[in-house]
């Protein structure tokens, strides 16, 4: 059985629906600079179309609140973009406008919110006490987004998926320069701790012997700021498992290329408009990881850039729907089960 798999975060796909979960197909300004809200829903049903995915992760889906439901919007979404992934799962529901959850091909494969927790691992709606700063004490740490656990059935075979948007917020309340890089690092410091709370939840699914798939946006990658230095890796790094013998490394080809050295040739995922710069800032920033017996199976991994990807770049309808549906682009793993 071959499975197409997606990772894509979409700016402010919450914009795009009124409190009944329905569409917005107006001139009406959507979330991102400079397109409406028909410009940005009809560019994603084309980049949909082209995905035409099994199962996509949707980071940054629209909110669950008092009245609207992510999963209703998410359907209805679908129904009118005419996609065979249809069906749409969340995990627990977060209070910051984004929210993580999987649209589904229901003839395809099954797909149940399946949260887990082992030994001194809590639940990602929990929290997680780990010592950030060797002071012996405690630390609470929390997940503003909890990460999303599936149970996801296809081929006869079962496959564990975690689906994540790690974030370190950016230092508000700052008044001074000191303070910007005091929050800034404590910001940093709870990335880091998500991301070893997210490993060890890794390592129990592999030493289960359990396949594994873990996607989505870390908004974390080498040389990504000046924090990774002071704390010596990064938090794909923690996730991935490199460098440890705790359990085997998860693998991600965009990942290993990028973190072999400052001069490999860069991926990249999202492309960010500078206005100060009169300049876009491009970054690798989201990852589809397997576990090395999926990786066996010879996947083939691909990012929907409309300018790195021949494909893409080709198609200039593709192209244009790319740029107008998000400030990220899409991944994608097809692999043979």
């Amino acid at each position: 059985m071959d499975l197409r798999i997606a990772t894509y975060n979409v700016e402010w796909f919450d914009a795009l629906f009124d409190d009944a979960g329905a569409l917005f197909l107006d001139g009406g300004w959507s979330g991102r600079r400079d397109v409406t809200r028909a410009q940005q829903a009809k560019a994603l049903r084309h980049v949909f179309r082209a995905l035409d995915a099994d199962a996509a992760l949707v980071v940054e889906a629209p909110d669950t609140g008092r009245v609207r439901r992510t999963g209703p919007a998410l359907e209805h979404f679908a129904a009118w973009a005419g996609l065979r992934a249809r069906r749409a799962v969340i995990g627990f529901a977060n209070d910051t406008q984004q929210e993580i959850a999987l649209l589904f091909d229901p003839e395809r494969l099954g797909a149940l919110h399946d949260p887990s927790e082992a030994g001194d691992v809590p639940r990602f709606d929990d929290a997680f006490d780990i010592d950030l700063d060797i002071d012996d004490t405690p630390d609470r740490v929390v997940f503003s987004k909890p990460p999303l656990e599936l149970k996801v059935t296809a081929g006869g075979q079962v496959i564990r998926v975690i689906g994540v948007h790690v974030k370190s917020k950016a230092p508000h309340g700052a008044k001074s320069e000191a303070d910007v890089l005091r929050i800034a690092i404590a910001n940093r410091r709870k990335q880091l701790a998500q991301c070893i709370w997210l490993r060890r939840r890794v390592v129990a699914h592999l030493n289960a012997a359990e396949a594994l798939i873990v996607l989505g946006d870390f908004n974390d990658g080498p040389g990504l700021d000046e924090y990774e230095q002071l704390f010596g890796r990064s938090g794909l790094e923690i996730v991935l498992g490199w460098g440890e013998d705790t359990a085997p490394a998860l693998v991600e080809p965009h990942a290993k290329q990028a973190l072999s050295g400052p001069t490999a040739g860069r991926f990249e995922t999202a492309r960010f408009w500078q206005p100060h710069e009169q300049r876009y800032l491009s970054a690798l920033l989201d990852y589809i990881m397997v576990s090395p017996d999926l990786a066996k199976r010879e996947p083939i991994w691909r990012i929907w850039h409309p300018f790195d990807d021949g494909p893409c770049f080709q198609d200039h309808a593709l192209r244009e729907a790319l740029l107008t549906a998000s400030d990220h682009f899409p991944v994608t793993l097809d692999i043979s089960l």
